[in-house]
């Protein structure tokens, strides 16, 4: 059976739906197609090991053969509800011997034969309601036979018994832990959301997590949990507390109130030493910063820490103050370089701006100089924005980090015109040019340089691989009344504020969605229960975060319902309030009394705004983004070469690059695959020189990590793929050398 499947899928552009029935079959006679395996190179730890290397051993598939790549087997998790619409997944699969591990775009987990692509078991964390959410992967921990799989849905960790997919229920509650408690807010009014998983040491599961980004969120803990009874060990505060190291930084009283900073994109561990590493996001409010006066440690920063109890041992900020929401978005790598004849054990970190910062493993100092520089002040009133901020003289940046009108795209002159208007319009004054309220530009953006996909690293040759993107945004302010609430608008209008302050960046202000995979909100009455549609929007899934927080109430979900489900045109205005709705409920969570409410508040009312023209193309001339490959041990560039084409913008034969959070891995058999692209291929480059050597067409948007694994001597590469108005729920295709 498995034969005539395969070779059809083989030789297809797209793979074909193998379906629930196969999945029925392998739990009928699973025995039979195991029991003879018993070699395994496999990939046990999201981003393939404990140094977030993204770096596979195997040189079965390499730069000879990889011409010859082809699809192995499809599974398709098959979870999506009737009339879904198409899911992304960001999952980085693992594999533990011949069984792999992954989640959904829904958030389910599923256990699959890794050599057939057939079902082993499955768990939904949402008890059949819609569930959802950013995951991007599981954690895996054993001892004897003790096999779990630690993995987040929604604001719950579960312990999974790894062979059968139940619950263990001597972890926490019958399997699970309530991520809310122990932190700063009330339990039942917050919601605390990891998207990366977690990392092992000894017992111990460490965790970041996802918080809030508005005035009054919850801080960015980094917590430690036992792995056989779910009990919180220890907590590091990304936001110091009295008498914690970079108290100081902050307001005396900024830990009561203060949030964000928080580790949302994964760590790192260095087992030998005892050390974890994590990098952080912007402290909140995001762009104003009048609560929050100081460096704001942690916040954007790689921190070090003792892995037994959470105990600090360095820093190194890289944004002081952060009004730009320039998180750390990926774990740091910890690497080897050479320098002056001796090797050094370090740790490389990517960044939304560009930069990569290569720091000394046990003292946080950087390998390479670094300056700090002057940078603008801040013209909107009560902001006090620090006045320099660190620049690495090596590596260069491999992002670009700063336009001028040359730069401006020119599809054609009207649209070129409107493009300088609106630039000249804006204040710009490169890289740390402070929001304001008549409007700034901000390069590379909030979506610049790398994103959660980090970098992969060759100890072999001291190459880090890293993409960049090249998204410049337009920040706007506006400053707003801290009211407790606003109540002369009709529940209608209410709902319309949600949706624009929330929901108009990725659906639009015509709710029709975008081409980058955002669906259209059009009808929705004809196709979603009022029911479905709060789960969704309390949950999230795919691309969409949750936003329960947003409508903590009956009126707040009366108010949204009411907006989507009555298909009217109406004034879209006042979009502040639905922030201070959120605003509100952060505080009102809080256990600690407020004693700001007093000053200012500014409203970044266009956060995400893409700078482009009126048919909505890129504001700014190709590429848009690229792969590079930079030596550690020199800090040089080995090459770059532009990653991904949208060829209706294409002009002439070199391709445009295309933006993307997906990160590459690489291969002992020389080779680097990277995916994340809207052209929805999968291309592999030779690692030495950049060159193609190996693309293909995918169904779907697979904006997710590549893993590689070996089973009894034969290789393969699996990825995520999204979904498409054939297969919403999207699949895991695996990929291996003809028989």
């Amino acid at each position: 059976m498995k034969t005539a499947i395969l070779t059809k899928a083989k030789n297809q552009k797209y793979p074909v739906t193998l379906g629930v029935i196969l999945g029925t079959l392998l739990l009928l006679g699973s025995g039979a197609c195991t029991q003879n395996r018993g070699t395994y190179s496999n990939w046990g730890i999201y981003k393939a090991d404990g140094e977030s290397s993204s770096y596979s051993p195997l040189d079965q598939i390499n730069k000879e053969n990889v011409s010859k790549l082809t699809l192995e087997w499809v599974f398709e998790p098959n979870d999506t509800i009737a009339d879904g619409r198409p899911q992304n997944s960001e999952s980085n699969p693992i594999i533990i011997e011949d069984v792999l591990f992954t989640t959904s775009a829904r958030g389910r987990l599923f256990a699959v034969d890794a050599v057939t692509g057939l079902l082993k078991w499955s768990f939904d964390p949402f008890d059949g309601e819609r569930g959802g959410g950013i995951k991007r992967g599981v954690t895996y921990w054993e001892d004897g036979p003790d096999k779990r799989i630690l993995f987040t849905g929604g604001d719950k960790l579960f312990a999974i018994d790894a062979s059968t997919g139940v619950p263990i229920p001597s972890f926490g509650k019958e399997g699970k832990v309530d991520l809310n408690q122990g932190m700063r807010g009330d339990p039942d009014k917050i919601s605390v959301i990891p998207t990366s998983p977690g990392i092992i040491f000894e017992d111990l599961l460490i965790l970041g997590t996802e918080v809030s980004e508005l005035y009054g969120a919850e801080p960015g803990h980094v917590r430690a949990f036992n792995v056989r009874t779910g009990e919180l060990v220890w907590t590091f505060h990304t936001i110091p507390q009295p008498g914690e190291v970079g108290h100081e930084t902050w307001p005396a009283d900024a830990w009561k109130y203060a949030g964000g900073a928080n580790n949302w994109g994964g760590l790192s561990l260095d087992a030998s030493r005892g050390m974890v590493f994590f990098a952080t996001g912007s402290p909140a409010y995001d762009y104003y910063g009048a609560d929050r006066k100081g460096m704001n440690l942690f916040g954007n920063s790689v921190v070090a820490v003792n892995a037994r109890t959470g105990a600090y041992i360095w820093h190194f900020q890289t944004v002081h103050h952060d009004l730009w929401d320039y998180d750390l978005p990926a774990p740091p790598n910890l690497v080897t370089v050479k320098q002056n004849g001796r090797k050094i054990d370090a740790v490389a970190q990517t960044s939304k701006v560009g930069f990569l910062y290569v720091l000394d493993r046990e003292t946080g100092e950087s390998l390479f100089p670094i300056e700090e520089r002057p940078v603008p002040s801040s013209d909107v009133p009560g902001e006090e924005a620090w006045p320099t901020q660190p620049f690495p003289l090596k590596p260069a940046p491999y992002a670009r980090q700063y336009l001028d009108e040359t730069d401006i795209a020119d599809y054609t002159p009207s649209s070129r015109d409107s493009l300088i208007q609106v630039f000249r319009s804006l204040r710009y004054e490169g890289l740390f040019t402070p929001p304001s309220v008549g409007g700034t530009l901000q390069f590379p953006g909030s979506r610049g340089g790398s994103s959660w996909g980090g970098a992969a690293f060759d100890a072999s040759t001291g190459l880090l691989y890293v993409r960049s993107n090249d998204s410049p945004e337009i920040m706007r302010l506006k400053k707003v009344a801290p009211e407790k609430a606003i109540t002369n608008l009709s529940v209608y209008k209410q709902g319309e504020s949600i949706y624009t302050t929330y929901c108009v960046s990725c659906h639009g202000r015509d709710r029709n969605g975008d081409e980058q995979g955002n669906p259209s909100l059009v009808g929705l009455k004809g196709r979603m229960s009022r029911e479905d549609v709060l789960t969704k929007i309390k949950q999230g899934g795919g691309k969409m975060p949750n936003f329960s927080s947003v409508i903590s109430d009956k009126i707040k979900e009366e108010a949204i319902l009411a907006y989507l489900f009555e298909n009217e045109i109406k004034e879209r205005s006042r979009r502040e309030t639905s922030f201070l709705n959120e605003i509100n409920n952060n505080q009102d969570a809080s256990r600690e009394t407020q004693s700001i409410d007093s000053l200012p508040r500014y409203l970044n009312l266009t956060a995400y705004g893409y700078f482009r023209d009126s048919k909505g193309r890129p504001g700014i001339k190709p590429p848009w983004g690229m792969l590079h490959a930079i030596d550690l041990n020199t800090g040089e560039y080995a090459w770059s070469v532009r990653l991904g084409n949208n060829i209706e913008l294409q002009f002439g034969e070199q391709e445009t690059g295309e933006a993307g959070s997906a990160g590459p891995t690489v291969t002992a058999g020389g080779l680097v695959f990277i995916a994340g692209t809207r052209d929805n291929k999968f291309r592999a480059f030779d690692k030495d020189t950049g060159e193609k050597l190996w693309e293909i067409d995918l169904p779907g948007f697979a904006n997710a990590n590549p893993s590689s694994f070996q089973v009894d001597g034969r290789q393969y590469i699996v990825l995520s793929v999204g979904g498409n108005s054939d297969n919403t729920a999207g699949s895991v295709m695996a990929f291996s050398l003809p028989d």
